[in-house]
């Protein structure tokens, strides 16, 4: 079952929200107040997640809070690769945390860390086994990022591709499965009570033998994606049911991100949308569909309700 929504992916990362037309995130917030506002008019239950931020960055959760975001939203997501990506040591993960609980009261969740094979698989069988050892104890929700590599005849996303250098081709090796499917070393040093982040594109041939995967490696956790800019494909509505079907017996973060051209400032999945209220519009109809109330729901705790979300806005 969908457990959680998440509103965006990675805004402060300039691959996935366009910094230079929205320079200080208010387009951001507005589009977050707006679609939380609808979110609860279908489900007051369903947790809501504001993610998941890369780099981790505390004035960057403080900014949002100052718009009033934070008071919207149920958790706070991060995502961290520190030996891939990041500049820091995979061993300050919980310094990471607490740096993020010092500017808020809401949970932290870990909804992406991974480490590429990039160099050598046993890199990410190290690395697999200290990030859970570092994290399971001290966040509610580890996703590991991600079940399979990225076939080599796709685009990573990310802005400035083969121009990153060895940056980019590391996007291609963070799976534990290789892109044919077939297992590396990490796959068996799979630590339990570790979450899957895997994002399926559309209509992806690989989500049936994904299905199996996770229930050889007893996850329950998921953590995908639908797009919003698929949302306009023909058939989209068919393949999010079928994606969504294969994937009702884990406990779902369902994120919601990236922008139609038609509908953004730019036409481009990282530009703010013209209209907040159309991305509004796009997570009010996903949860109706995928995460209507439930009475078996468990409760979760409550933000108040958003008065003149605005405001604080210009």
């Amino acid at each position: 079952m969908v457990e959680a929504v998440m509103l965006w992916n990675e805004p402060n990362n300039l691959s996935h929200w366009d910094f230079h037309i929205d320079p200080d995130w208010k387009m951001f917030a507005r589009m977050m107040l707006a679609a939380a506002r609808e979110i609860r008019k279908v489900n007051p239950q369903l947790t809501i997640v504001l993610g998941g931020l890369s780099p981790i960055d505390p004035k960057f959760v403080r900014l949002l809070g100052s718009y009033g975001v934070l008071d919207s939203v149920d958790v706070v997501a991060i995502h961290g690769f520190p030996l891939d990506w990041n500049h820091w040591s995979i061993h300050d993960w919980p310094h990471k945390i607490e740096e993020i609980r010092q500017v808020t009261s809401k949970p932290v969740w870990v909804s992406e860390a991974g480490v590429s094979s990039f160099g050598a698989e046993e890199v990410q069988v190290f690395g697999i086994q200290r990030t859970a050892e570092l994290l399971l104890p001290i966040v509610d929700r580890v996703h590991w990022y991600s079940l399979y590599d990225l076939p080599a005849t796709w685009t990573a996303t990310t802005r400035h591709k083969e121009a990153e250098g060895s940056a980019y081709y590391r996007h291609y090796y963070m799976g534990i499965l290789r892109e044919d499917g077939t297992p590396k070393l990490a796959q068996a040093h799979f630590p339990a009570g570790l979450g899957i982040c895997q994002w399926f594109h559309y209509e992806d041939h690989r989500l049936d033998d994904a299905v199996e995967w996770l229930r050889a490696l007893n996850v329950t956790s998921l953590r995908t994606g639908l797009s919003w800019a698929d949302s306009f494909r023909l058939n989209a509505e068919a393949w999010f049911d079928r994606q969504m079907q294969a994937i009702e017996e884990f406990n779902t973060t369902l994120t919601l991100c990236f922008t139609p051209e038609h509908l953004g400032i730019a036409p481009h999945y990282t530009s703010p949308p013209k209209n907040p209220e159309d991305f509004a519009d796009f997570a009010r109809r996903m949860v109706e569909r995928y995460a209507p109330p439930r009475m078996s729901r468990p409760a979760t705790p409550l933000v108040s309700a958003i008065s003149e979300p605005y405001a604080q806005l210009g």
